[in-house]
């Protein structure tokens, strides 16, 4: 058997990899919800059937959240349109400067100012927009690792910023590796905290769950609520590819 390969349950198309793991996972991904499955190697493709059928209602209700989450349409950088830092809503204002002088990005009441080369396109001014978002949330890790490391009574060797697809945030166990999605910079304070401290916990509890909950809980009373909050803020325009 294929360690690879889709079913189609209940009408609903599902790809399907094969793991060295002990349990099934699920997972229902943006923006149209795409459900992908990782089952044990011990499984079949009927055995994973099964399984499924026994989810199909939870997976119909995270797909048609995720189709009616509100979208942002392609960002062309330019001024007039709306940006969001921190989970505040922010209208684009473009000047250009000498050729030369460096780029910046800068806030003033509720306009985000960017600098730019004249004559610049959408390609170059991402970068710099996406340089400023990576160093904003950045600033937010220090804070977020003394505290929740005390907090907790662990220590995380890293904590890293990427483009994720799929993810808010991942994290690395045996390197003891947190990363964080660039696009919670967009995203309020607290549901940047509610991610690392999921996936902080992460490092004692690997899985999603009673055990994994019960840590949330006692740490972090209200995280359904800060995840809610971030699941129904507005999804950034992606190229989704995954």
């Amino acid at each position: 058997m294929s360690t690879e390969y889709t079913l189609t349950v209940a009408d609903i198309p599902v790809e399907v990899r094969h793991k060295n793991i002990k349990n099934l996972h699920v997972g229902v991904y943006p923006p149209d919800g795409k459900v992908r499955v990782s089952a044990p190697t011990c499984l079949d493709a009927e055995a994973v059937r099964l399984a499924l059928v026994t989810r199909i209602p939870w997976i119909r209700r995270r797909r048609a959240e995720f189709l009616a989450q509100e979208r942002q349409t392609a960002r062309e950088y330019v001024s007039g349109e709306s940006h969001y830092y921190l989970g505040r809503r922010f209208r684009l204002t473009v000047e250009e400067i000498p050729r030369g002088s460096a780029p910046q990005v800068t806030i003033h009441g509720d306009t985000l100012l960017v600098t730019v080369p004249p004559a610049s396109s959408s390609d170059t001014r991402e970068p710099i927009m996406t340089a400023w978002y990576r160093a904003r949330l950045g600033d937010h890790i220090p804070d977020l690792v003394r505290r929740w490391e005390t907090e907790l009574g662990l220590a995380v060797n890293e904590v890293r910023i990427k483009k994720m697809k799929t993810k808010w945030g991942s994290c690395n166990i045996e390197a003891r590796r947190i990363w964080l999605n660039l696009e919670l910079a967009k995203k309020p304070q607290r549901c940047i905290e509610y991610i690392f401290v999921h996936e902080l916990i992460h490092l004692v509890e690997r899985h999603h769950n009673d055990r994994f909950r019960a840590l949330m809980d006692r740490y972090l009373p209200d995280w359904r609520t800060r995840r809610d909050e971030l699941n129904d803020a507005p999804l950034a325009h992606e190229k989704w590819d995954y």
